[in-house]
C-alpha cells in the first residue's frame, strides 16, 4: 500500500468518527442501540459508563437515564435563548450545556474536585463522568441511595442546597423525575437483553 493511500484511509478514519461524536443516536430510548452505534475504539459509550459505574457506584441505567433526560444524548444541547423585546434573541435562562447540562460552576467544581481540567461537557466520557460524580456526592451528602433514580434526578435538577432544604420542585419537576426513574428501569431491562 502506498504512503499516500494509507494518509487517505488514516483522514478517512478520523472523519468518521469526529462525525461519529457529532451524530445524536436515533434510538435514545433503547439503551442497545444507543452503545450500538457509539461504540468507536475512540469513543466507546458503554464503556465509558461502564467506567463511571465502577468509580462512583452509581448504576449505569441510572446515569443513561439521567443523560437521556437532561438532552437527548446531543453533545451542543444548551437551554433556550430569552427573547429581547419579544422577537430580539438573548441572552440564556442558564450556563447548562452539553449531554449533562451542567452549569458552569458546577462543572468547574467537577474538574477541581477530580483533577479533570480537560474534560469537556461536549464529551460523552467526561459528562457521564460527571454525572456519576454528580449523583456519588448526592448519595454521600444527602442519604440517596445510588440506584434511587427519582430522588437523584430530583437532587441533580434541583441542586443540592434547594434538595437538602427539603425542596422537591413543582409537579412537572416531580414529572420529569418520575419520567427519568422509568427510563432506568426500561434501560436496566434492555442491557439485560443486549446482544453480547
Amino acid at each position: 500500500m502506498g504512503r499516500s493511500s494509507f494518509s487517505k484511509i488514516v483522514a478517512a478514519t478520523v472523519l468518521l468518527a469526529l462525525s461519529a461524536c457529532a451524530t445524536p443516536p436515533n434510538h435514545i430510548n433503547d439503551v442497545c442501540a444507543v452503545f450500538d452505534q457509539n461504540d468507536g475504539w475512540f469513543d466507546n459509550w458503554q464503556a465509558a459508563a461502564e467506567r463511571a459505574e465502577q468509580k462512583h457506584g452509581v448504576p449505569v441505567p441510572v446515569l443513561m437515564a439521567t443523560v437521556r433526560k437532561e438532552s437527548g444524548f446531543k453533545s451542543n444541547a444548551r437551554p433556550p435563548r430569552t427573547k429581547l423585546l419579544g422577537f430580539i434573541p438573548w441572552k440564556r435562562v442558564s450556563s447548562a450545556t452539553g449531554f449533562s447540562q451542567a452549569l458552569d460552576g458546577t462543572w468547574a467544581q467537577y474538574q477541581s474536585e477530580t483533577g479533570s481540567w480537560a474534560a469537556r461537557r461536549t464529551r460523552f466520557a467526561d459528562a457521564v463522568d460527571f454525572v456519576g460524580w454528580y449523583h456519588s456526592k448526592t448519595a454521600d451528602t444527602l442519604g440517596v441511595a445510588r440506584n434511587d433514580t427519582y430522588n437523584l434526578y430530583l437532587a441533580y435538577y434541583l441542586g443540592w442546597t434547594a434538595y437538602g432544604r427539603g425542596n422537591r420542585g413543582d409537579a412537572g419537576v416531580q414529572r420529569y423525575a418520575r419520567a427519568t426513574e422509568q427510563m432506568a428501569r426500561d434501560y436496566a431491562a434492555q442491557l439485560r437483553q443486549c446482544a453480547p
